[in-house]
């Protein structure tokens, strides 16, 4: 696998001195650790400001999370292709949603270790459900889901329990749904509920 800025030797150990110092700045502190899968869906809840990709990259520092992120394949291009890479981005196909199920479940079963991070709300702003699309990826991958998360009101980012999906989907999103209710995003009037459509 390709080094990223989370695993490039002497890099990753600068930029985590860089993160633990922030946090000390800040007033934030970690919380949880990370699970000895060797594959896994990291998702990262609530969604709800620009300000959570600011932390949620000082908290992956600090907790040593290597993980992956899927982006549109038209951002890899020319040199922007190369700093995309080493972000982490993994370019995807995204005009259909099976079709992105499809890759990620490929992606993890073609490789030994795997971390996959993504946001369920897909937006910042209020939506009446999350996508469904880490749900799916999990269950056609065969892997856990982490529930990751940021909390503003105590100033907590981390891990909380690893959750393995069941193919009850109403049952399981209950279990996600009743960790995030004591979660606080940055604006809770922007927070999306818990909540999945079998066709999102």
């Amino acid at each position: 696998m390709r080094h990223t800025m989370f695993n490039t030797p002497v890099v990753k150990s600068f930029l985590r001195c860089i993160s633990l110092c922030l946090l000390k700045i800040f007033g934030w502190k970690t919380s949880g650790s990370l699970p000895q899968d060797e594959k896994y869906i990291i998702i990262v809840a609530p969604h709800t400001s620009n300000w959570d990709l600011f932390f949620g990259i000082i908290l992956a520092f600090a907790l040593k999370l290597d993980a992956r992120y899927i982006a549109k394949k038209e951002l890899f291009r020319g040199l922007f292709s190369f700093l995309m890479t080493w972000s982490g981005a993994i370019p995807v196909d995204r005009s259909s949603h099976h079709h992105i199920v499809d890759q990620m479940a490929h992606a993890f079963r073609k490789r030994d270790t795997f971390v996959l991070a993504l946001a369920p709300e897909g937006t910042r702003h209020r939506k009446d459900s999350w996508k469904s699309g880490f749900y799916h990826i999990a269950l056609a991958a065969h892997v856990p889901i982490l529930l990751g998360f940021i909390d503003y009101a105590g100033k907590t980012g981390g891990a909380g329990p690893l959750f393995y999906p069941t193919g009850d989907l109403e049952q399981d999103i209950k279990v996600i749904r009743n960790f995030y209710m004591t979660v606080t995003g940055k604006h809770p009037e922007n927070t999306s509920p818990v909540v999945i459509h079998s066709k999102s």
